[in-house]
């Protein structure tokens, strides 16, 4: 019988855009934040792009798009307001994307360990992987907050491979933004671009090794991408 080339193997994954579709309760607490300034709602696809460069960010933007300026002390508050509504319906509309589940048992049965790697703080990241009973699937889980680093810094990732109990040269990183790709590169580690995250440009354009348009195929692109670096 061969050997399963994910004996061993560490699969660390972004979360926002990458393994859930977060956009539903990250867009209501922008616009739970707009509304409590008395603007109108922003469309998601207005908002969407931002997610990946965290929450102050998407308020930012929101605001700028709604043709309002803030100090930096009052986007202080307005982000504790973010928080506090996003914490309390972390799960209201965010589900794992298409064939994610399935897709990460499979990869975990044949030897895969697997982790993440977020920019989301590390409470809330664990919030809602609790509240979607998604936690005990990953042997590590690593938030912004975590180390002393995060994304784009390759410690972030290089951390949450050794928390994992895996080796770089063994690893892969999944991700949907350019902070993803950027931060694979830098530590050495190829990395799946998904196309149906929240990057502001499109994947493919940010030239990872790979990109999938769903998760239905990732088992087999994982493994060629092992088989290769063999």
């Amino acid at each position: 019988m061969s050997r399963s080339p994910f004996n061993g193997a560490t699969i660390v994954f972004d979360l926002d855009g990458t393994l859930i579709d977060t956009a539903p309760d990250l867009i209501g607490a922008t616009n739970h934040v707009l509304a409590g300034l008395s603007l109108p709602p922003r469309p998601a696809a207005a908002v969407q792009p931002w997610i990946s460069f965290g929450a102050r960010r998407m308020i930012e933007e929101a605001l700028n798009q709604s043709g309002t300026t803030q100090s930096q002390t009052q986007i202080d508050k307005l982000l504790e307001i973010f928080l506090d509504h996003y914490e309390a319906n972390i799960a209201r509309g965010s589900r794992p994307f298409p064939h994610v589940l399935d897709e990460i048992s499979r990869l975990a049965g044949a030897g895969a360990r697997l982790a993440i790697c977020t920019n989301k703080r590390e409470a809330l990241t664990f919030k809602l992987l609790d509240a979607l009973q998604m936690t005990p699937r990953f042997a590590a889980i690593v938030g912004r907050d975590t180390l002393s680093v995060s994304k784009p810094d390759p410690g972030h990732l290089i951390g949450t491979i050794e928390r994992a109990g895996g080796r770089l040269e063994h690893a892969i990183m999944v991700g949907d933004s350019a902070v993803d790709v950027a931060t694979a590169r830098a530590a050495g580690v190829p990395v799946v671009g998904v196309s149906f995250g929240y990057s502001d440009v499109p994947m493919s354009d940010l030239d990872p090794d790979v990109t999938i348009d769903t998760y239905a195929n990732l088992s087999a692109v994982l493994e060629r991408l092992f088989t290769t670096a063999a």
